[in-house]
């Protein structure tokens, strides 16, 4: 009697690519693995002895995972069925007093988190379960990301400003992201550095010689990627006035300017404010940035790669040398200039900054009414310093976490997208202090 095999496994070009994924994965369990190769070998026609045989089981389960792939597609594979597996070893509300430890108390010595050692030592439990416990919940205690809502009360009008700047901008004109990277230092190793080498990183000594310091002065043209730039040993009024006067050089006179630069006093100094109210540059547009709003100018995302792939691993013996290896690489970047593109809508982030803003709100008063009962004091309702409390749902209370309420900051700089239109804007002649006053007016906003 002829030997019958099983017909190719059918799957679809979309699975068959998911599969091979799978099969090719270093970290996906070995579970996994093993099936989607299988899987892949009947597809191709392959005997199921044969497979199991390649795979190191057995036929029946060749022929479970057959069935189960025609049942569930990719997402069965290496699922692990109701009431099958290695049943727990752990008492029954473990996982979740682990899980609820770990977010909500600290140890009793008096540490800022929980280790793994620590919390199996609370629980009497192994290390490396609490580790699989945190990796299946995705709790990393070890690890806190650094943020900063604006404060500015004027946060909402700067940043529609700005963010349309960058999705729509003006016709005949140029827009600039600009701002200075101070105190560049010139800095010397001690010793000499150590080459890369397979199985070994490049060293460099962690201590090192001053050699001196110089402001860098930069101008991004948002379009496309080319900057200006200049180095001075200072960054007073009198030097941004210059380096005004330099992109005003750059940019032919039929088109406008537009830039967008932080809240530093220099930038709103009454020399600065003369020079533009004077007719000749009524061209001229500035559009402030929110208060600690740095990741709003698209210039920092250059300063990251010049520190990154030219400072930090560099050594400078002077500051002439500092200033060179900046000229250098900055003209390397002009030859070939990559621009940076915001892609996310100013309402985009204006929802993710309210929420991270009741965020902060509800933890000020969850703090708030655990020292009015330790004190033994009524609890009074407060709200966080400087934030604004919104009673729309999507400020108020929600089933997001508030952790996702922060993920505004996290990446930032990630390429933002959108549209909001553009209208006009307020000519720099506005930054004229008015007589007897000493500071320059805030120009209107004239985005919506």
């Amino acid at each position: 009697m002829p030997l019958m095999n099983a017909p190719p496994l059918p799957m679809s070009d979309h699975q068959r690519a998911a599969l091979e994924v799978m099969a090719r994965s270093s970290s996906l369990p070995h579970r996994k693995v093993v099936q989607s190769r299988a899987l892949l070998l009947a597809a191709d026609g392959v005997a199921t002895n044969e497979v199991a045989r390649r795979c190191g089981t057995s036929a029946e389960s060749v022929r479970a995972w057959r069935r189960r792939f025609a049942d569930q597609g990719v997402e069965g594979v290496g699922r692990i069925g109701p009431g099958r597996g290695r049943p727990s070893s752990l008492p029954e509300g473990t996982v979740a007093e682990v899980v609820r430890v770990t977010l909500e108390e600290t140890p009793n010595d008096g540490s800022t988190h929980w280790t793994t050692r620590s919390l199996a030592q609370r629980f009497g439990i192994g290390k490396d379960t609490v580790a699989r416990i945190w990796r299946r919940h995705n709790l990393k205690p070890w690890k806190v990301d650094t943020f900063k809502i604006s404060n500015d009360p004027d946060f909402e009008e700067k940043l529609v400003d700005v963010v349309g700047l960058y999705l729509d901008p003006p016709e005949r004109a140029v827009v600039f992201s600009f701002d200075e990277k101070t105190q560049v230092q010139a800095l010397d190793r001690t010793q000499p550095s150590l080459p890369l080498k397979p199985g070994r990183a490049g060293t460099m000594t962690h201590d090192y010689k001053r050699n001196g310091t110089t402001d860098l002065f930069v101008a991004l043209n948002v379009a496309t990627g080319e900057v200006i730039y200049d180095t001075k040993p200072r960054h007073s009024a009198k030097e941004v006035l210059g380096f005004f006067k330099l992109i005003d050089l750059h940019v032919p006179r039929h088109l406008d300017v537009h830039v967008v630069l932080d809240n530093l006093s220099a930038h709103k100094a009454p020399a600065v404010a003369e020079w533009l109210a004077h007719p000749r540059r009524g061209r001229w547009h500035l559009h402030f940035t929110p208060t600690s709003s740095s990741w709003l100018n698209l210039v920092e995302g250059w300063f990251k790669h010049l520190t990154e792939r030219r400072l930090r691993r560099g050594t400078f013996t002077s500051v002439d040398a500092l200033i060179e290896a900046i000229q250098v690489w900055a003209e390397h970047w002009n030859d070939d200039p990559k621009p940076f593109v915001w892609r996310k809508t100013a309402q985009d982030i204006i929802t993710k900054v309210r929420r991270g803003r009741a965020a902060l709100t509800r933890q000020a008063k969850s703090a708030h009414r655990i020292s009015a009962g330790c004190d033994g004091g009524e609890e009074v309702p407060v709200g966080f310093a400087g934030v604004e409390q919104h009673p729309d749902p999507v400020v108020g209370e929600s089933a997001e976490s508030e952790a996702d309420a922060f993920d505004a900051f996290d990446q930032v700089v990630d390429r933002f997208g959108g549209s909001v239109r553009h209208s006009g804007s307020v000519p720099c002649n506005d930054l004229v202090p008015p007589p007897g006053d000493g500071a320059p007016q805030r120009p209107g906003l004239g985005w919506t």
